[in-house]
């Protein structure tokens, strides 16, 4: 029985002991501790390890990172202190801790080139141009003894995209006007190339003649453009890229993300703005400001934006000079800014938190959920309203995303995707080295 008890207050107190060492601020740290780091040229990391001990850092390439000051590659370190590590120059290297020549931990260090954008804020107006027409209903064309749609007939879905008429590539709704005429005329069908979804179909169309006004039709309601109002993101002064709204434009009928054939934007300016209230999502309303004098092109529609070139340095911009990027998860909860027009084309900087931000290691939208806390906002806007969409967002002196949508029932709050995302699919890589070359209930809108 003595045994017994002995052993029941041995195992009772290495529970004890390993549930404070587990609790403890050195085991927590060396948990918590990277195994791959990236970093940008010029920045400037602290890794702790809280152990009160003296130990080693080795490090692999000191032409690369420089630990406590020192390009040493192997540096006598107190580690009950946090280590700081300073990039120089991009590229890899590998740090390891040692206490006794006993390894505790290794992480990976990526240091990449340092990038500065000029963030944006302007309203700009948007011109899309379809990579084909796309086709947003069906309707019927009395041909003198019955009502059909030759278009539905021949097995065309609303969403589909038509790209070609008898081998010719179309993209304005006239060509197709024209064509399907000179067709019906020779009383001969149509060869239709079809893009649904991922599928490429070879459909056949016969066209019907409108018995009151003598036109031979499809019977498909098709449209070849869009337009609208956004705000632009960042301008990259090296390359020239932009990207702007934050999130993919899609077709108001149909809901498909509308694939682009060609492109501009242009400036904009506010002229009013609906406050937004909780049930119903406000809104800035913009006219295009000179036309004739175009920003850049759109090339990509994709589900963190619009991207293209555009020819000059963005005029009225909140910053004089470039900004640093923050990766996505050096973002961090707390307060932030947002850069967006709310009169006219004055960009101004409001006040904003950054309640939630989702650890994303691949790209996805909604990476953080923000809050206006600005009263001048606030009082202007009723908080996110759609066209604000693309706004840049800014933390501690660094581009970390933008505004993409509004909680339809409470406008004070929105989410944001990571700038990373959308400078990835702006062709600016900074997930490598140039060596190495979630579910919310809540219901949202695009702002």
């Amino acid at each position: 029985m003595i045994r017994q008890n002995n052993r029941k207050w041995i195992g009772s107190l290495l529970l004890l002991l390993t549930a404070l060492v587990v609790c403890s601020t050195p085991f927590r740290d060396l948990s918590s501790f990277p195994r791959e780091l990236r970093l940008m040229e010029g920045s400037l990391e602290q890794l702790r390890v809280s152990m009160p001990v003296m130990g080693t850092l080795v490090n692999s390439n000191p032409d690369i990172l420089h630990v406590n000051g020192t390009e040493a590659r192997e540096v006598s370190v107190d580690l009950s202190k946090p280590m700081s590590v300073e990039p120089r120059r991009a590229g890899e290297a590998n740090l390891q801790v040692k206490w006794r020549n006993i390894p505790l931990k290794a992480v990976k260090v990526n240091v990449l080139p340092d990038l500065r954008l000029y963030p944006g804020g302007q309203s700009i107006g948007v011109k899309l141009q379809t990579a084909g027409v796309l086709v947003v209903g069906h309707h019927l064309v009395n041909n003198g003894k019955e009502k059909v749609s030759p278009g539905e007939q021949a097995g065309i879905h609303v969403g589909d995209m038509i790209v070609k008429i008898n081998d010719m590539y179309i993209n304005d709704m006239n060509d197709v006007k024209k064509l399907i005429n000179e067709a019906g005329k020779k009383n001969s069908p149509v060869q239709l190339l079809v893009v649904r979804g991922k599928e490429k179909l070879s459909l056949t169309l016969h066209p019907a003649k409108d018995q009151k006004d003598e036109e031979y039709r499809m019977g498909l309601y098709i449209r070849d453009s869009a337009a609208g109002v956004g705000t632009l993101t960042f301008f990259d002064p090296n390359s020239r890229a932009y990207g702007a709204l934050g999130h993919v434009i899609s077709d108001v009928d149909t809901g498909q993300a509308i694939v682009v054939g060609d492109g501009q934007i242009v400036q904009a300016s506010v002229t009013s703005i609906e406050k937004g209230q909780s049930g119903n999502p406000g809104e800035k309303f913009a006219r295009f400001y000179n036309e004739s004098e175009v920003l850049g092109n759109i090339t990509k529609n994709t589900q963190f934006g619009i991207f293209g070139k555009m020819k000059d340095e963005p005029k009225r911009s909140y910053y004089n000079e470039p900004l640093p990027v923050a990766l996505a998860e050096q973002v961090e909860e707390g307060p932030a800014k947002i850069l967006t027009v709310v009169n006219g084309q004055k960009v101004e900087e409001f006040d904003i938190e950054i309640a939630n931000v989702v650890k994303q290691h691949f790209p996805a939208t909604k990476g953080m959920i923000i809050k206006v806390t600005d009263k001048r906002l606030l009082e202007k806007t009723g908080g996110i309203v759609q066209g604000m969409s693309g706004s840049p967002i800014i933390q501690k002196g660094k581009i970390v995303g933008a505004v993409t949508h509004v909680f339809v029932n409470d406008p004070t709050s929105g989410y944001g995707c990571y700038i990373e995302w959308m400078l990835q699919d702006a062709g600016i890589n900074v997930r490598q080295t140039p060596q190495s070359q979630g579910n919310n209930p809540t219901t949202d809108s695009a702002a």
